[in-house]
């Protein structure tokens, strides 16, 4: 085929997925109506996180071609989002400013069409979503390198809320500033505690003479960084992702720069809907112990037996007595499996209290 037989095989393609698409905008909306007639005055629950990570993870199964799986599934993320917004839009409150890594996490999760409304906190993003004014929240709740958010962990503790999803994103930290800067003459770094903590060797390195300015975010940092009113004899710089920059229009002066090169973090996102199951879940729970000797042991010790992955065991100090904990604990299954059920049958005959966080999808994309 010469080069016009190719550009008019992909105008045909390109027409019968343009139509392909039209037709599920078409069924998604046929979709809505009948849910609608079903619950009658009920409210209706539009978007299920455990249908569209069945949909995503086939749709990577069957992906033979050239492009990679995850790419073609990013494809059909923004679709579905589309999709979905024409049942209803879908209002998510995350962890703002705008122009943070959980709003780029958010639209990882929700696509293009979903409503984001930023929030000062984290306990901020809970009340939204307890009050209705958001379907979804999204939260951080571990770093690969600083560890817990333990604020996140503590609001689950008064909340009827459930973890509905998870999203996984890499963490890349660039130095940016209202033009290209050469490093030497760098006189403060702006950026989030945990983000400079990250970056200490690189600024150790490269940026010896820069004092570093704690502030409430990245974005944050990114909006004083593109000010006009920079002090005569001070150049200043931020540490902060991609959509903090395009958002405030920063340029680079050096990519990469975390400590990790493999520095990730992971984020809840927490809504009133429990997702059913899809054979590759978490759940995640808070357990309260009586303060006696081998009370850990007892705990831990029927998930070893059992065979069931525990993910991750976190401490927090309980708020109803002095030198009492409550552990946070993610592992693997979902609370209607078998194995899973059980499991938490014999944790409640131990435990003080239990309470079931959610079980939820394992992260997709």
């Amino acid at each position: 085929m010469n080069l016009d037989e190719l550009r008019q095989a992909i105008d045909g393609v390109d027409l019968e997925i343009q139509r392909l698409i039209e037709k599920r905008a078409s069924l998604a909306q046929a979709v809505g109506h009948v849910k609608k007639a079903e619950v009658a005055d009920q409210p209706v629950v539009f978007y299920r996180p455990d249908r569209e990570a069945l949909v995503l993870r086939r749709v990577m199964e069957r992906a033979e071609g050239d492009l990679e799986p995850q790419k073609v599934a990013q494809i059909f993320r923004e679709i579905m989002s589309a999709c979905l917004a024409l049942e209803e839009p879908t209002q998510i409150a995350f962890l703002g400013p705008q122009g943070t890594f959980t709003e780029a996490a958010a639209r990882k999760h929700f696509g293009a069409a979903g409503v984001l409304n930023p929030q000062t906190t984290i306990r901020d993003v809970f009340r939204e979503v307890e009050a209705g004014s958001a379907h979804y929240g999204v939260v951080p709740v571990e770093n690969s390198t600083e560890g817990v958010v333990s604020h996140t962990l503590d609001c689950f503790i008064a909340s009827p809320l459930k973890i509905c999803g998870e999203v996984e994103m890499p963490i890349h930290h660039n130095l940016m500033g209202r033009s290209a800067l050469e490093l030497r003459a760098i006189t403060h770094v702006y950026s989030h505690q945990q983000s400079l903590a990250q970056c200490r060797q690189w600024l150790d390195a490269n940026l010896p003479q820069a004092e570093r300015v704690a502030v409430t975010s990245n974005a944050e940092a990114a909006r004083i960084v593109a000010m006009d009113d920079v002090p005569a004899g001070q150049v200043w710089a931020s540490i902060g992702g991609d959509v903090a920059a395009k958002r405030y229009e920063l340029e680079f002066s050096a990519r990469r720069i975390e400590d990790e090169p493999d520095n990730s973090t992971r984020f809840l996102v927490i809504g009133r809907v429990e997702p059913g199951s899809t054979g590759q879940d978490k759940t995640s729970i808070i357990v309260s112990l009586a303060n006696q000797p081998g009370a850990l042991y007892s705990l831990l010790e029927p998930f070893n037996r059992r065979g069931v992955d525990m993910t991750r065991l976190e401490t927090r100090p309980a708020k109803m007595a002095t030198w009492a904990y409550v552990f946070y604990i993610d592992f693997a299954g979902h609370q209607l499996d078998q194995e899973v059920t059980e499991l938490l049958a014999e944790l409640r005959e131990q435990a003080l209290e239990l309470q079931i966080l959610g079980s939820y999808p394992t992260a997709v994309l």
